[in-house]
């Protein structure tokens, strides 16, 4: 069975930062490619980051290009959002999920096999 587990959420004011992490059952994060998705209260989830397999690329939305990265720690199998310079409209429950390809789809929730259950990130203004 695999299982993600995603945790870290909290409350946090704007311009603070925060690190989301995602561990893993039964399957090794480096063997596939790992997404980051967010929703916010009442609308669509969406593509935060992702790590392609093998880490050869990683992919933004440009929502958050420059202030969220990406990053793993291999003999924990854990994944981190890490998340700075914070911004109200980051307000959201976070999801971690894999897939074995991605390419430039990689924002589709539908190219990902597996999912954690949401963490939930507040930030005040």
């Amino acid at each position: 069975d695999v299982q993600l587990q995603a945790s870290g959420g909290g409350l946090v004011q704007a311009g603070g930062s925060l690190r989301l992490s995602c561990s893993a059952s039964g399957l090794t994060f480096d063997d596939y490619a790992v997404g980051w998705f967010r929703q916010p209260p009442g609308k669509q989830r969406e593509g935060v980051l992702c790590k392609s397999d093998g880490g050869h690329k990683i992919y933004y939305a440009d929502s958050v290009k420059g202030r969220f990265t990406i990053s793993s720690d291999t003999a924990k199998n854990i994944v981190y959002l890490q998340m700075n310079n914070l911004k109200p409209e980051d307000t959201a429950a976070y999801y971690c999920a894999v897939a074995e390809l991605v390419d430039s789809s990689w924002y589709w929730p539908d190219v990902y096999e597996y999912w954690g259950q949401g963490t939930q990130v507040t930030v005040s203004s």
